[in-house]
Order: structure tokens, then sequence, then C-alpha cells
């Protein structure tokens, strides 16, 4: 670790180990939980916060923009900084007009409503993985077909076609290829252009079709809208929820106090999905960057205006003043305000979908298959790199 100008240090302090949050970032950030650092893209210097208050502050307050963090020359996190176009770097009142559209496919009935499908697809899996016999990769079997089926099925993509839309949605999120990011963004957008105009002429009763046909002209979505959108929800509800649900299993195999646990009592599930997404830091760096468009104060620290801000959610969701023995995993917590799904106008939209989808595997998971246990030793785990969100390469397991 270098700094690279007085009271600056480089970021990140080391490399992703795993699901374990960076000793050194912890360390640092407990004495100063509003430090001054160099991002590795971009160019220049922002603000790292990662108290849990602060965070909020910054996810939530109109003072930091997304908007005004669209460009090159932005200090960021990632190679390739999304496009204007994407919802994520928007600012209201644009964000609310889009997110007001899509919205209503995500309420709390809506998703209960998919529930049984959800329900039908994990059986199915989970009867094609025990049919085969052990040990099986889970990676393989359930924990990315699951979710690409969902979303694919929810936008109304055909079943030919996911496995085109899992390559594209894993080139959309590499950290280290700007080129291979660039090229998967295009592929998606060109293939979903395409779906899109289908929908104009042809109505459907999937999202894209109920999205596509809005008689109101002011809430009628223009084609890259919607092409936007669906890229958004497909990296979101592919990617995100893959990996949290293999880094989920992971946790408790290599926990089997935890296991067994909920294997003893599966009405914990629930809450166990909530403390395991506090815990576990599925973000390999600190989110999207903001600019503070005024001054603002955070922690006694005065954020100037045109500073580039960047929160650490990870390091958040283990605040010592918000979580009683943060570093512990206890499923009987509580209410758990963690911030892993976000906070204020850009929180994720999928974040119902993605609970119920790891409550349904976790379910199934105990119930039928109580002995499920790890099939390689730990250190022999293999973990995706270079990559925006962690997750298991591979998740070899027995039962």
């Amino acid at each position: 670790m270098t700094a690279t100008g007085e009271g600056v240090r480089a970021y990140p302090f080391g490399p992703v180990d795993r699901l374990e949050v960076d000793p050194k970032l912890a360390e640092i950030c407990g004495e100063q939980p509003v430090l001054r650092v160099n991002l590795p893209y971009g160019g220049g210097d922002a603000w790292l916060v990662t108290r849990h208050a602060d965070v909020k502050a910054v996810l939530a307050d109109p003072r930091f923009s997304r908007a005004a963090a669209v460009g090159e020359d932005i200090p960021r996190t990632v190679a390739t900084g999304l496009p204007n176009t994407s919802m994520l770097s928007m600012d209201p009142p644009e964000h609310s007009r889009l997110r007001r559209r899509v919205a209503n496919a995500f309420t709390v009935r809506r998703v209960e409503a998919l529930r049984p499908r959800v329900q039908q697809i994990v059986n199915g899996l989970l009867d094609t993985m025990i049919a085969a016999g052990g040990p099986a990769d889970l990676t393989r079997t359930l924990t990315w077909p699951l979710p690409i089926t969902v979303i694919c099925e929810l936008l109304g993509v055909p079943v030919a076609d996911r496995d085109r839309f899992n390559v594209w949605v894993d080139g959309l999120l590499m950290l280290s290829d700007p080129a291979q990011s660039t090229q998967a963004r295009e592929h998606l957008n060109e293939y979903l252009a395409g779906l899109i105009a289908l929908r104009r002429v042809t109505p459907t009763d999937d999202l894209l079709g109920e999205l596509a046909h809005v008689d109101d002209e002011e809430d009628r979505l223009l084609d890259e809208e919607l092409v936007s959108l669906g890229v958004s929800l497909l990296s979101a509800g592919q990617e995100a929820t893959a990996n949290q649900l293999g880094n989920f299993v992971y946790t408790l195999l290599t926990r089997p106090d935890l296991w067994q646990k909920l294997v003893a009592d599966p009405a914990l599930v629930p809450d166990a999905v909530e403390e395991l997404s506090r815990i576990i830091p599925i973000s390999a760096s600190a989110g999207f960057t903001r600019i503070a468009l005024e001054d603002v104060e955070l922690s006694g620290q005065t954020i100037r205006a045109g500073d580039a801000v960047v929160a650490e959610l990870g390091i958040a969701n283990r605040d010592p003043a918000v979580f009683d023995h943060p570093e512990e995993i206890d499923f009987h917590r509580g209410s758990v305000p963690h911030v892993t799904f976000g906070h204020g106008v850009h929180h994720c939209l999928g974040a119902q979908l993605a609970r119920m989808e790891l409550r349904v595997v976790l379910e199934t998971l105990l119930r039928r298959l109580p002995g499920l246990r790890l099939a390689v030793p730990v250190d022999q785990i293999s973990w995706r790199t270079n990559r925006l969100i962690r997750g298991v390469e591979a998740l070899p397991v027995s039962w």
C-alpha cells in the first residue's frame, strides 16, 4: 500500500480475498471513517466513507449526485463507468420517472406471486442434480441457472437465448477488461433493442411487453431507456443474485454449526437471509462514485462541492455503532438495517425478488438435502476474480 499524496492512500488497500473484508481497510477506516483515497480508474482522488450513518447519507442525500459522476475522467473503482442512459447514472426527476414505471413489477405482492414458479424451478434443478448423483457443482446445477431463468422469464427472453445472456452478463461486469465489458454491453443492447421492437408491434404479458405499451405519452419510455432498464435488471438479477446464492451456501457449509441451526429450525431462514446479507461483502470494491454538488460535512470532515465520494457498504454493515458484536453471524439479531441493497432513491429495485429467491433456495436445500456438505477441502474452492461481484467459481457438494 502506497500513498499518492499527503494524507491520500491508494485504493484498494489489498487484493480481494474470498468473502473476507480487507483487514487493512477495516483498520484504517475504523480510525478515519472519511478517508481521502486515490481510485484506480478515471484519475484523481475521492473520499471513501465507511460509517453506517455516513454511507446512508451519501446514498440518500440529493447533494451527492450520480448524474454528475458520468464521464471518463471521474475517479472510480471500475475500469468502465456506467453510461448516462443507465438508471443508476441518473438523479431525480429523470431517475424517478424511469423507476416509477418499472417498480410495480417488484412490489412485495408481485414478487410473492412469483414464489410458486421460483419454487418449481428450484425443485426441477435439484431433481436433475440429485438424479445425476453427487458430488455436484452447485453453481452449475442451481445457483446460476435459477436467477437467469427467473429474470429472463420476467423480461420475456426466450429460453434458447439464455446461455448467450449468461455470457454477456458475465462479460459486462469484468473489472479489469473494459473492452470485453463494452462489447458485452453492445451485445445486450442490440439484442434487447430487437426484443423491444417486437414488443412495440406485438404486445406480450412479460415486463418488457408491459413497459413497451403505455398509452400515456408522459409515461412512455424511449427505446434506449427500455434497453438500459433491461441491461440493469439482467446484470443485477443474474450476477448479484447468482453469486450471493453461492456465497450463502458456502458460508453455511464452512460453518456447519450455522447450517445445523437452520436444519433444526427452518423458520430462521428469513432472519438468516438478512444476517448473511449483512455480513457477506458482496461487492469487490466500494460502490459507484457520486459527486458532491455543494459542501457537505460527514463525521467532522468537509466534503467540498465537486469532490468525488464512494461508499464502502461492507464496512458500514459492520459498524459497531449500529450492530452489536458486528463480526459475528447471529440469526437472532432481530432487525438488521444493512445497506447491502443500497439506500435512498437507488435502493435495489430487485431486492425483494433477490430475498425471495435466497429464501426459497435455502428452505428447499434444508428440507431436501439436510446432509449437504462441501465435497472438497475449503482451500480447494475456486473464486471468481477481477469481478465487480464476489463469488465462488465452483461449489462442489455432496449430500
